[in-house]
This record gives C-alpha cells, structure tokens and sequence, in this order.
C-alpha cells in the first residue's frame, strides 16, 4: 500500500475491494483517515470520505451526496439498480420508504415481539443444550431465516434462495471486480423469480409482499413498481442481521468481562448490541454522486464525482470514540452510523435489534461463557462478517 499526490489532493492506490483490504480493512480505514478528509481511491475512480463527522453530514445531505444515481461503485450496477428504496432521493424516496418501511416502523416491529421473543427463547434453549454450535449457521441465521422469510412472505421455492440472493446484491454494489461480476446472474434470478414468480396472486396474503401489491392496487405507486420494491426485501434483509449478531457472539466471546457486566446488568442489551454494530458494522459503506461542486474537510470535489462513504471507518474513527478499537458496552453510542444516518437509514434497523436484543435476554440466563473457535471471514465487497464461527458455552 502507498500513499500517492494528486497536486495537493491525497490520494491512497490500494483496490479498496481486493481481497487484501477485505480480509483486513481497519488498517486501510485508518490510514484513509490520518491522509485527509477526503481521499482519492486512483484504482476505483472514488474518493473516499472515512471520518465519522464528514460520513454523517454527507449522509444526511442527500441533496449533494445523492443517492438516485445508484449507490454502486460501478456504473454498469448504478445504470440498472436505480429507483429502489436505496437508489432514490426525496421526493420519490419519501414515497417509497412508506411503502416498504411501512412493516418496519417501530410499532409495526413492536408487534412482533410476541413471535420473536419465545422463538429466540427456545432457539438458545436448544443450543445450550447442545454446548457446541456454529454462530453463524445456527443461531445468528435462524431468525432472519425462519421468522423474516415468512413475513416477506414469499412463494416457498424462492425462500431457499434469500441468503444467495441477499450477498449477490451486495457484491453487486462494489467496484468492477470477480465478485461483481459473478453477482451478475444471481441478481438477475432474483429480478426474474420477483416479476415472473412471486406474483401477487402466489404471495403470502397479508405479507410485506403482499402489502406492495395493496399499494399498487389501491395507485400508491405504480403496480409495476412492486417487483422493484420486493427485491428491497428479498436482498438487504437477511446477511446485515445475520452478520451483525454473530460479530456480537465473538464480540462477548472475546471480551468475557463485557459478558459478566452485560449478565450484571441486563439493562444494557440495547446499548450493547448498538456497540456491537459500531465495532463490527456489517456495511463497509456505499457510493454517492456529487450534484454539485463540494468542499469536504479543506479537499474540492466537483459535480459527477463519486465518493465512498465508508461507515465501518467513521464507526472507529479516533476523533469521535476514545479507545474506538475496544468493545465497551457502557460507551455512549448513539452516533454510530453502522445502520446509516438521514433519510437512507437502514430501514430494517429496528427489527435487527429486537432480533439481537431477544437474542442476548435469552442468552443471559443461560449462559456462563463463549469459548470461541477459529472464526471464518465471508468476503463480499460491500458486507464485513462470519462465514463460520464455532462457538461452545458453558451454561451458567
């Protein structure tokens, strides 16, 4: 790796999406951020914006840092994922994010408490029982899998298919690279599978996909629409979460103490799992196209230009967090920007945490101590997570 000049412009020449920096982004994120506000990624044709305070006023200024341009850091993805609920910008977003958030909003999520809680009870149950388990396969996945499949309420032949489908669309969003290119097809299934498949006449009555259909009968938005604004369902829904609570597993795993606070005092599960997300945010970070001509941090940008906005770095930046590389539980967190910030806030934030948040309450009663095996890295080029992660605990 090395730092390169444009003029007066830093500039870092390492492929931000090799597999080097996905095995090992913090260092990158790091450097990026001692080299300036804004730094020019030569090899991806971006600048990358990786402090936390300019991450979040570029997130929550969408009328320069717009997001209806796609926000893929490869134009032939940005060309044909435009007009969903992630690729758009007000007023067109603020439609769409009733539509599709209309399920997610807090009361609705609240609801499903009932449903939720005793599943994650009698899931935990069963794995203590069992002493050893995989984190990612058998507890992180069960309820995005089990419980989010079902409300999306998709035709059965496609459920299998979520998890496939959820890290193709990520890869997708990342530079021109193997990865992206083996996306291709796999996205192209889950478009045809949600106009060809999952017809309204085959869905789940009263789902969320469901639900699309309502609104286009009833001219909310255009019923050629729904298809589109399944696939908001069908690929951001499942890995964050996944990825999220088995970062947190190996998180207590590697930091006993936090468990015994947290076992201490159950009142810091929400603040917990926030802190998890910090630490271990599952996006690394999307693309935004200049509208106009923008000064970040001293460093000129100009209209067109694309800029990574890199939420995992801002999530660790040393001029925000004391300590940022530690895993506090007490810390105060409510800035983080692992979900995002402004109006492209993760729709689905509050159902992963009352995911996670059931998790640990059903965790702390149960278990003493995580004793970690080796844990295995996925590598996608937009999602930091586990693979595997081997886990046996010792009941309390």
């Amino acid at each position: 790796m090395s730092a390169v000049s444009q003029g007066s412009t830093a500039g870092y020449d390492v492929d931000i999406y090799c597999d080097e920096v996905l095995d090992d982004p913090y260092p990158h994120y790091t450097a990026l951020r001692e080299l300036g506000a804004a730094v020019w990624l030569p090899r991806n044709g971006l600048w990358a914006i990786s402090r936390h305070a300019d991450v979040r006023e570029a997130l929550f200024d969408h009328a320069v840092f717009s997001s209806a341009q796609g926000v893929a850091a490869n134009e032939r993805t940005n060309a044909i994922a435009r007009g969903n609920l992630l690729a758009s910008d007000p007023p067109e977003h603020d439609l769409l994010r009733r539509v599709v958030g209309a399920p997610l909003t807090p009361k609705a999520v609240a609801e499903l408490k009932p449903a939720i809680e005793p599943t994650a009870e009698r899931l935990i149950e069963r794995l203590v029982a069992q002493r050893s388990f995989d984190a990612v396969s058998d507890l992180a996945s069960h309820l995005p899998v089990s419980i989010v499949s079902e409300l999306v309420g998709l035709p059965e032949q496609g459920r299998h298919n979520m998890l496939k489908w959820a890290a193709a669309t990520f890869d997708q969003l990342g530079g021109e690279n193997e990865r992206t290119a083996a996306a291709r097809p796999v996205t192209q299934e889950m478009r045809d599978y949600a106009t060809n498949v999952a017809t309204a006449d085959k869905l789940k009555p009263g789902s969320w996909a469901a639900r699309l259909y309502e609104a286009g009968a009833n001219g909310v938005v255009p019923v050629s629409m729904c298809p589109v604004l399944m696939r908001d369902y069908l690929g951001p829904s499942l890995d964050t979460t996944i990825f999220a609570t088995a970062s947190m597993i190996m998180l207590f795993g590697q930091n006993p103490g936090q468990w015994d606070l947290l076992r201490s005092d159950p009142s810091l599960v929400a603040n917990a799992v926030n802190e998890a997300v910090r630490l271990e945010s599952p996006i690394r970070g999307f693309t935004r196209c200049l509208t106009r001509d923008h000064v970040v941090g001293g460093t000129a940008l100009r209209r067109g230009n694309r800029a990574l906005l890199l939420f995992a770095s801002a999530n660790r930046d040393e001029r925000k967090w004391d300590r940022p590389e530690q895993f506090d539980i007490t810390r105060k967190v409510g800035e983080q920007v692992g979900f995002g910030f402004g109006i492209h806030t993760c729709a689905g934030n509050h159902l992963a945490r009352l995911e996670m948040q059931a998790l640990l309450r059903a965790l702390i009663p149960r278990v003493r101590r995580f004793i970690l095996g080796q844990p295995v890295y996925a590598r996608n080029n937009v999602l930091r997570g586990l693979q595997s992660l081997p886990v046996t605990v010792e009941s309390a």
